[in-house]
């Protein structure tokens, strides 16, 4: 293992491992932390949970966020459900099948030590959000209600309604807003992350853009946190929100802080197809739609009846078929693969043949049209103001787009990158997932971080690592403040006639075909000569009109595909390096004789963490993985 990578992994038994660490983590006492202050990056789910519990402990907590308000934060568009472990039903789950499923959804690519505490953690986080008046769906009886999501064969997953992520946030933004209300936390709304600063190495503040005045502005801090979200917008069209970015952890990698597994990124298997070829983002379907809806495409190639000319002998239910056992609720890599290959095959159906059909009928024939719409009324009118058709007498059309991102800043046990005092929460860093996130374990995640685990190792930081504070006057304040206005003077002054959209459009199709579903050798190699030829001309062609003063759309924008360019290297090179298919990675040339992915353990049962080189390519450093309770074995949902 690098040097550069110590997980800090608890020893003994894992079963109470992080009680056991929790409980050894030195403390500060109340007094103190009022004097210290806290960075906070970030008003998802993450962002706001660790900021509301950080000031509730006592911290000076400074809060910034991309949006005018934090409820605009993209966890507010999660939509089928937050997992948990927690009895409330007879199937048999527990603490120890939700760990195995996450360990096994993941392809093994994960550490069973942050696994097992996720799932430990699971069922006081729901505790937490009922408290906080979360709307969780309920029982008649008024108990709480669970659906299945993919790749469990239990009913785990909380939800309230298609709107589980809106719900969620809003209990975390009115625990931030109270702290807001006490002082005790300093909001600073519209504000773009551009550089990090360090000092000595350790992460000591940030350089922000302010959105609507133009100036840059420097935030010093005892320590950062970066609660910024995923990358899939590299490929344009995402389920992400159009302004959702990765510059504050490409520009903290760039820093120093190790950036682990970037190619593992998810494609979600149920979104509304794109459109036209300038539709600027795709619309999530939740996959909590799959246990009521059943998945088919016409069993005879370019068949082009309407579904319901289509008899029930001559369609192909082809999840159920190739996956007796979990059915529709295969995970969201396999069943994105099936789609895809089948529907270039010539088997789709919809314009283009880029779409399957997602069919309610069977469940509004047997259960009423009355309690499709109690569960997933809002996904349906979505559906329909979208598309234009009523999915309660036709089958949806969907199809699998980037959605999720496993892959970020490497993180150990305490949730803190490999640069001290720099802490990366929920979808900003590379944890629990592995190789492919299960449904409904994101929201579960990011809670997780914020509410449980980051209060705790950010306060035995802070205990055992005493600093003074700095001004913004510091020297290496003035020189990040300097390196980010040559960036934004150089974009300003490119002199092309390019619009930012046309080359981040170009980028999301070269990465689509080389880095997306499916990936091989060569079409990676290929892929990195074209990214640098894109890179080349983005920097001599585009065009940023205006100046750096005041609101300034297309500079947000230049200056966040200029960071995407960098990520999106490094996801080509990293897939390259993997010679294996695991969860969503797969590699063609590593495949079983069914189709299915082939993993190497002997060569990548290790979590790879690059390093920036400011002369030179990316250091590929490992980390690699024990398995003590859980051994690897195939993964299987047949």
């Amino acid at each position: 293992m690098s040097r550069l990578l110590d997980p800090r992994l608890p020893t003994g038994a894992l079963a109470d491992a992080w009680r056991r660490t929790k409980e050894a983590l030195p403390l500060i006492s109340p007094m103190r932390k009022g004097q210290i202050e806290v960075l906070v990056v970030g008003t998802g789910l993450a962002g706001a949970s660790a900021a509301a519990t950080l000031a509730e402990q006592g911290y000076r907590v400074k809060v910034l966020s991309f949006h005018d308000s934090p409820r605009r934060a993209h966890s507010v568009a999660a939509q089928g459900g937050i997992n948990a472990a927690r009895s409330v039903a007879v199937d048999g789950d527990s603490v120890s099948r939700l760990f195995a499923d996450t360990l096994k959804g993941g392809d093994f690519r994960a550490r069973e030590a942050g696994c097992q505490r996720l799932a430990e953690i699971s069922s006081g986080i729901i505790d937490q959000c009922v408290a906080q008046g979360v709307p969780f769906a309920r029982e008649y009886g008024g108990s709480l209600a669970t659906r299945s999501f993919g790749g469990a064969l239990v009913s785990r997953t909380f939800y309230a309604r298609g709107q589980t992520g809106q719900q969620l946030l809003y209990g975390a933004y009115q625990a931030l807003m109270r702290q807001v209300q006490l002082a005790r936390v300093q909001l600073l709304p519209r504000r773009d992350v551009l550089e990090l600063i360090t000092v000595d190495g350790v992460a000591r503040g940030l350089v922000t853009r302010n959105l609507l005045s133009g100036e840059l502005e420097v935030h010093t801090a005892r320590t950062v946190l970066l609660c910024t979200g995923g990358y899939s917008n590299v490929y344009f069209l995402s389920t992400n929100a159009l302004k959702s970015n990765a510059s504050a952890i490409w520009r903290a990698h760039r820093k120093g802080a190790l950036f682990a597994n970037p190619c593992f990124t998810q494609i979600h298997p149920t979104c509304i197809p794109s459109g036209d070829a300038f539709q600027s983002k795709l619309t999530l379907m939740s996959e909590s739609l799959r246990n009521d809806g059943r998945v088919w495409l016409p069993q005879q190639p370019g068949d082009t009846r309407a579904a319901d000319a289509i008899p029930e002998q001559e369609r192909d239910y082809f999840l159920e078929r190739l996956y007796p056992t979990y059915g529709n609720m295969t995970p969201r890599d396999v069943a994105s693969r099936r789609a895809r290959e089948l529907c270039n095959n010539g088997r789709g159906v919809g314009p283009g043949g880029r779409s399957v059909y997602l069919d309610l009928t069977d469940a509004i024939q047997r259960q009423g049209r009355a309690a499709i719409a109690e569960r997933y009324g809002n996904l349906m009118t979505m559906y329909e103001r979208i598309s234009g058709e009523d999915p309660y007498r036709k089958p949806m059309r969907i199809y699998p787009a980037p959605h999720y991102t496993m892959g970020g800043l490497w993180v150990d046990y305490h949730l803190m990158s490999s640069i001290p005092g720099l802490f990366v929460l929920g979808e900003a860093n590379y944890s629990e997932h592995g190789a492919n996130r299960l449904g409904a374990s994101a929201l579960m995640q990011g809670l997780a971080d914020g509410y449980f685990i980051a209060p705790a190792t950010v306060t035995a930081w802070l205990a055992s690592t005493p600093s003074a504070e700095i001004s913004s006057e510091h020297p290496a304040c003035r020189d990040a403040l300097e390196s980010t206005r040559k960036r934004i003077h150089a974009l300003l002054s490119s002199g092309g006639h390019t619009p930012v959209d046309a080359f981040h459009r170009e980028l999301g199709a070269l990465m689509i075909d080389r880095c997306g579903i499916s990936r091989h050798a060569e079409g990676l190699r290929q892929g990195l000569e074209q990214l640098a030829a894109l890179e080349q001309r983005f920097h001599a062609e585009v065009r940023v009109p205006a100046d750096a003063c005041g609101p300034n759309a297309e500079l947000e924008k230049a200056l966040r595909v200029s960071d995407f360019f960098g990520l999106a290297q490094l996801m080509l090179r990293d897939a390259l390096a993997r010679e294996e298919s695991c969860g969503a990675h797969f590699r063609e040339e590593h495949q079983s004789a069914d189709g299915e992915a082939q993993r190497d353990d002997t060569n990548f049962a290790h979590i790879a963490a690059w390093e920036h080189c400011s002369d030179g390519e990316p250091i590929r450093h490992s980390e690699p993985l024990q398995f003590t309770v859980l051994q690897p074995s195939t993964r299987s949902y047949r």
